[in-house]
């Protein structure tokens, strides 16, 4: 315990990922680490962002931490200020708040000679560590279109994820740009209020219904029984796994898929112009897979109009699309999600100076999702592939960073001052995911969306199921890294 207890561990983030860090690093023995989060509490995604409707597209029993669930869910799909409140919950539960560090932002990690990482601060306050574990989410900086214009619109406007709720939208006419993940629960709520609203949609996505639904007394009563908590979640947990074969091309399960989300829009959706408009015209799984049960009843209220054009440019009035058409507006909302693989937001440099903004431009690869060849005791919560589709994003950060935190524990068994993953492992795991990806909607060429890079490179999802997941993860260990 004395060896584990000597190396200062970094965290950055204190998202759900990050959590699963700290909450991992005491398991194992290692009490000498710091939690660094820029906002001013935990939570990452659910903390920073407010928009109105915004909720999980996860059932709620399986979007929870292994051997912590919630008994106090509302619904089967719950929203923002609910799963916050949970992750400030858990932070104090996994007794981590002794090692939080809130308001404190990381803006450059620099690895030294000695082994050592120093990371400097916003505040410009240098602190030296052994090891960083970047827990930084992907949902964090904002993506705008690229259009000229959006510094000319005269009215108010503003991204989805830095929502403005000092201007009212009542009787407003509102643009929103974008139809995806956002878009599906903003738009409903503006709905309610707005004078008129366009949605400006570029490509339909595939919308499955939610079925959202409230927790009953007497089933909060009997989810308050831990054995009973602990099976709910492991049930929703096993129903997830199962969904691989929805985004696999031809598969069986994506064909049943398919046909749930065209049954949807016949059922909710009378005009048959409408239907044609928001139908997709890519396989399931090339792009996010959304949830909705009000996202299609809102498109035909009499005071919204969906619009089936990508934007030309942003005019001070309003907006002008590439099919010609000029909408004005008193307010423009981007719902246009986000900079996934942001691994810019900080500054990185490796062995030799070796800058880990630009390798992740030129090739966007980790080994196993967590680390990367010259950039010794650095590891990513959730790197490049490293998010499955068929499991919740706690499951998949908590698996990895199980991995993460034993190697550190064979590391001091080893009495070793570094471990840096060795370029054969790092060739031969990412020259299987290029081969695997093939396999899977969002891998194929034929596939746009922000799964693949301009250039081709599609370092956002997993290519294989759960149980190859947990597999290479647990066959993962020392002999894959250069130990110095």
């Amino acid at each position: 315990m004395a060896e584990h207890s000597s190396l200062r561990i970094a965290v950055i983030g204190a998202g759900p990922s990050g959590l699963s860090a700290g909450r991992e690093l005491l398991a194992q023995g290692f009490d000498r680490f710091t939690i660094f989060e820029k906002a001013g509490a935990v939570g990452g995604t659910w903390h920073q962002h407010s928009y109105p409707g915004l909720a999980c597209d996860v059932k709620a029993a399986a979007y929870t931490f292994a051997g912590a669930s919630n008994p106090n869910w509302s619904h089967t799909f719950v929203e923002q200020a609910d799963i916050a409140s949970y992750l400030q919950r858990s932070a104090s539960e996994f007794e981590l708040d002794p090692h939080l560090r809130c308001d404190t932002e990381i803006v450059s990690a620099r690895y030294q000679a000695d082994g050592t990482w120093h990371l400097e601060t916003a505040a410009g306050q240098l602190n030296e560590f052994d090891v960083v574990i970047n827990a930084m989410g992907n949902q964090h900086t904002p993506l705008f279109p690229e259009v000229p214009g959006l510094d000319q619109f005269k009215g108010s406007s503003w991204h989805s994820t830095e929502w403005n709720h000092d201007v009212p939208l009542e009787g407003k006419r509102v643009a929103l740009v974008g139809s995806a993940a956002a878009a599906v629960q903003v738009v409903p709520e503006i709905a309610k209020v707005a004078g008129q609203l366009y949605v400006f949609q570029r490509t339909p996505n595939w919308i499955l219904p939610r079925g959202r639904k409230p927790y009953s007394a007497l089933s909060r009563a009997l989810l308050r029984i831990p054995p009973l908590r602990k099976l709910h979640r492991s049930l929703h947990h096993k129903i997830m796994n199962l969904s691989d074969g929805a985004f696999r091309i031809g598969h069986k399960t994506q064909e049943r898929v398919e046909a749930m989300g065209h049954k949807h829009i016949e059922e909710t959706i009378s005009d048959p112009v409408l239907r044609e408009l928001v139908t997709p015209k890519s396989r399931f799984g090339c792009k996010r897979p959304l949830m909705s049960d009000w996202f299609y009843p809102a498109l035909q209220q009499d005071n919204v109009t969906l619009v089936p054009a990508a934007v030309e440019s942003i005019q001070s009035e309003g907006i002008l699309t590439v099919d010609g058409q000029s909408i004005d507006a008193d307010v423009i909302i981007y719902c246009t999600g986000y900079k996934v693989m942001d691994f810019e937001r900080i500054e990185v440099t490796g062995v030799d100076g070796e800058s880990l903004g630009k390798r992740m431009r030129d090739a966007p690869e980790a080994f196993v999702g967590t680390a990367v060849p010259g950039f010794p005791n650095y590891f990513f919560a959730l790197g490049p592939n490293a998010l499955i589709t068929s499991t919740s994003f706690f499951d998949a950060a908590e698996i990895s960073l199980r991995l993460i935190v034993r190697l550190l524990a064979e590391k001091q068994a080893a009495g070793a001052r570094a471990i840096d993953v060795k370029p054969s492992s790092h060739r031969r795991y990412n020259d299987w995911i290029v081969e695997a990806r093939d396999a899977y909607a969002w891998g194929v060429d034929s596939c746009t969306s922000y799964y693949r890079t301009p250039t081709g490179q599609t370092p956002f999802l997993f290519p294989g199921d759960y149980e190859t997941f947990v597999r290479q993860r647990d066959e993962t260990g020392l002999h894959d890294f250069d130990v110095v």
